[in-house]
């Protein structure tokens, strides 16, 4: 990987980490678009998409780590709803990576676009579901943990834009439903990161320095700066007008998004 490229995900690191601390977005949706890019730019053609997904996910291990910390601290995460939901996350998330190992990168990127510009939609409408329900029984909280984390797994993120909405459609309050949300993306992550190293294991087409579709260059150079950068995004979120930087935001989706539709369509 060059110097520049490095730069460039440096900077990106610092973009992700002040978004994450902002408006309590994991980085997936950022990094995964500037990975591809970078990885790219660097000369690498071989499961770009994989090794993007699988690369964001080993980085939220650390970065989401600090985020359930803090949240913690302020009392604010639901363990018990952690407990009910994790066991269906988790085995969803491993099922994501092994099926997401037997699919092109092709067909991953267009789930990846696909969904982050349903995001980009949500947020620009600030569409939010109305509580009217109280939190499933264990066949059906199974079945959205296991939902969460094959689409998680697919996109590279840690499940808040899907976890937080259903929280907070069966009346979890939304500050606690947040917190939670991040305590469920540490098991997300890591098992995420584990699988896309299992399912990318042994491969001869890879570029040196990965740990199956992990590449760890990219890992070390992203934890170091969003977990710097994160603090400093949730500290100015009280500064700030979130609600404008969420549509910001948006469109920054919008246009990471249609940068990689362009390159997939040509």
């Amino acid at each position: 990987m060059s110097a520049l490229m490095l730069l460039a995900l440096a900077g990106m690191g610092v973009v992700a980490g002040l978004l994450a601390g902002l408006l309590g977005v994991g980085g997936g949706l950022v990094l995964v678009p500037v990975l591809v890019w970078v990885m790219e730019g660097s000369g690498m053609h071989a499961h770009v998409q994989h090794m993007a997904l699988g690369t964001s996910l080993a980085v939220m291990v650390f970065t989401s780590f600090s985020s359930v910390r803090a949240h913690h601290r302020h009392g604010a995460v639901d363990w018990a709803i952690v407990r009910r939901f994790a066991p269906a996350i988790v085995l969803g998330t491993l099922l994501g990576t092994q099926l997401a190992g037997l699919l092109p990168s092709r067909e991953l990127r267009w789930f990846f676009i696909v969904y982050a510009y349903l995001i980009a939609v949500q947020m620009l409408l600030d569409a939010k579901p109305k509580a009217s329900r109280t939190l499933p029984g264990a066949v059906g909280l199974g079945g959205v943990g296991l939902g969460i984390g094959v689409v998680s797994s697919f996109v590279g993120i840690g499940g808040g834009s899907m976890s937080v909405p259903f929280m907070s459609w069966c009346n979890i309050p939304l500050k606690r439903a947040i917190a939670t949300s991040a305590a469920l993306g540490w098991p997300i992550a890591f098992s995420g990161a584990l699988g896309y190293m299992a399912s990318g294991w042994g491969r001869g087409d890879l570029p040196a320095y990965t740990v199956g579709f992990v590449y760890l260059p990219a890992v070390a150079t992203l934890c170091l700066i969003t977990m710097a950068t994160a603090p400093m995004g949730a500290r100015l979120a009280h500064r700030l007008p979130v609600a404008k930087l969420k549509k910001l935001f948006a469109l920054l989706m919008v246009v990471m998004a249609s940068q990689l539709l362009i390159k997939a369509l040509a």
